[in-house]
């Protein structure tokens, strides 16, 4: 069930991406200010979108379930890391379409306004909790430290969002809708735009779930190691006869270990 969820959602992330593609580049037509460069902002905002509220929401989320002890369980653990790697991952490619963007819109590839400063904050936030994730420990303090950090870095995450009305700036401020909740974006454009939306909150869901399994495998072999290191040192001691069974491997979703 699991393995077909990840086709098909791989399967759509790769239809509706192409299709965004296709309409940016051949279909839509050029801005009145912007002109051709417009194009660039059916990627820019979707994938910033993905980084800041669908992935590193989702790591807080997890956190704070996992740290809550009525819903304790690896699997938040598991999950809030994989948003995290995939929202790195995001956030990476918002920082370098923006530069892209920016080249010819302000005449400098960076500039250290509030909305990029902050952007890269919480990067270099990110790339620390996955350091941490690397620090030796159990995996239960592994993780309870782990969901204190994310959810530490995620207040940098509203500061993101309004920090061009916060202060001022050259990065423009919402693309797609103004303080007061009023469509910018009309026609095709619009309709270019919703479906990168989709494609990279797809293409998100994707990664996350390959990354999630891969962080399950991960703590089998983790397991297994540990087996087998304990049962040469019950050999070379002669202690133990014979090694405990084996540490059975957590399930693929959910469950208490």
């Amino acid at each position: 069930m699991t393995a077909r969820l990840t086709r098909w959602t791989g399967l759509a992330a790769l239809v509706t991406t192409a299709l965004t593609v296709w309409l940016g580049l051949w279909v839509t037509p050029p801005a009145k200010v912007q002109g051709t460069l417009v194009r660039l902002l059916y990627i820019h905002p979707p994938v910033a979108w993905v980084a800041l509220y669908c992935a590193f929401g989702l790591a807080a989320l997890s956190s704070v379930l996992y740290l809550w002890r009525r819903t304790r369980s690896l699997f938040w653990d598991r999950l809030g890391a994989a948003a995290v790697e995939v929202g790195v991952v995001f956030t990476a490619l918002t920082l370098v379409t923006g530069s892209l963007w920016g080249r010819p819109t302000w005449g400098v590839w960076w500039t250290w306004t509030a909305r990029l400063t902050s952007t890269a904050l919480l990067l270099v936030l990110f790339l620390g909790y996955m350091a941490l994730r690397r620090v030796p420990a159990s995996p239960e303090v592994r993780a309870r430290r782990c969901a204190v950090a994310a959810i530490v870095a995620f207040v940098d995450v509203p500061i993101v969002s309004f920090s061009v009305d916060w202060w001022q700036t050259l990065h423009q401020r919402g693309t797609v809708l103004n303080p007061g909740l009023t469509l910018k974006v009309h026609g095709s454009m619009a309709w270019t735009m919703g479906l990168g939306f989709l494609a990279m909150t797809l293409v998100f869901v994707w990664m996350v779930l390959v990354r999630y399994r891969l962080e399950v495998l991960a703590d089998r072999v983790g397991d297994e190691e540990l087996e087998v290191s304990l049962s040469e040192r019950w050999a070379e001691t002669g202690g133990v006869p014979s090694p405990p069974a084996a540490v059975q491997a957590p399930e693929l979703w959910g469950g208490r270990r």
